[in-house]
């Protein structure tokens, strides 16, 4: 089953996250399906494709 989650990325206390397509049962650093953009909490920025998230709720992908 395929989910959409957060995959974090960056320093220890500089964190930032990925928002990624993977299997569910795979690890975070493991495999991933597509890349769907980031989101860096300490500068409150964000970047998502909206159109390829669109495409894969409408294809039944649960968000995590």
């Amino acid at each position: 089953m395929l989910t959409i989650k957060l995959q974090r990325v960056g320093k220890k206390h500089q964190g930032s996250f990925r928002l990624i397509v993977g299997e569910k049962r795979h690890k975070l650093q493991g495999k991933q399906v597509e890349d769907l953009g980031w989101y860096n909490p300490h500068q409150n920025k964000m970047e998502v494709k909206k159109d390829r998230v669109a495409h894969w709720l409408k294809n039944g992908v649960q968000v995590t």
